[in-house]
């Protein structure tokens, strides 16, 4: 991690949902109904929640990811064999004030303040990810925030990470992506960015190309890396 250099970044852009704000949230937030299930709920609609993403954009069948993440919670709750008046509305609800993780915050306000631009490039509806930086309080540290309908296929599709530099009127290689997601990573590194993996759970190295330029355990070390 110390020997990254990113001295002709401009910008930092990053994923939101796993990177920003903790998707297991909503779930956690309502252990009152779920008890022990609330994990196995946050697991099962996430991995289903990606998966409907790649298969709607393999597919060519584009549905919004307000739709996508209500599927794979539909998805999650019947194999599960939950079934509660009330809940899938009020997980849903959650899902748009996930909380942010600790550091993120302070990290993103001392990146602005020393001058670095920040961008969200997100598979968020823009309604989500408005209602999500609102919750967390940093809407107004970012100069941009992007959602996937500007071009309506998911990532990892080249079409995404062409959004974040063409706003931000930047070559990608003067632009640090930033995500928790191991293969949207490597593919804003195939892309053309400099690339770092927010590797918060300690997962192994993925088997795809273009490996990112460095791995990050949370966000605040970015304030060691990028340029003040």
């Amino acid at each position: 991690m110390t020997n990254i250099n990113l001295d002709a970044v401009r910008a930092c852009v990053f994923d939101a949902y796993g990177t920003l704000f903790d998707v297991t949230s909503a779930a956690r937030s309502a252990r009152d109904a779920l008890g022990d299930n609330w994990q196995p709920v946050a697991d099962l609609w996430r991995i289903k929640q990606l998966q409907y993403t790649w298969l709607r954009g393999l597919a060519g069948h584009h549905a919004d990811f307000w739709q996508v993440t209500g599927d794979a919670l539909d998805f999650a709750l019947a194999a599960l064999e939950i079934d509660r008046p009330g809940l899938r509305e009020r997980l849903m609800n959650l899902y748009l004030g996930l909380s942010a993780y600790p550091e993120v915050p302070d990290t993103l306000r001392r990146l602005k303040a020393g001058g670095m631009r920040l961008a969200i490039l997100s598979n968020g509806t823009p309604a989500m990810l408005a209602a999500a930086v609102a919750s967390a309080g940093i809407a107004e540290l970012f100069d941009v925030v992007l959602s996937v309908e500007e071009v309506r296929v998911y990532k990892p599709h080249p079409k995404v990470y062409g959004l974040a530099a063409r706003h931000l009127q930047l070559p990608p290689e003067n632009a640090c992506f930033v995500s928790s997601n191991g293969w949207d990573a490597y593919a804003a590194k195939a892309f053309g960015y400099r690339a770092l993996w927010c590797n918060r759970s300690g997962q192994p190295p993925e088997r795809i190309p273009a490996t990112p330029d460095g791995e990050i355990p949370d966000l605040s070390a970015l304030l060691d890396i990028v340029p003040a």
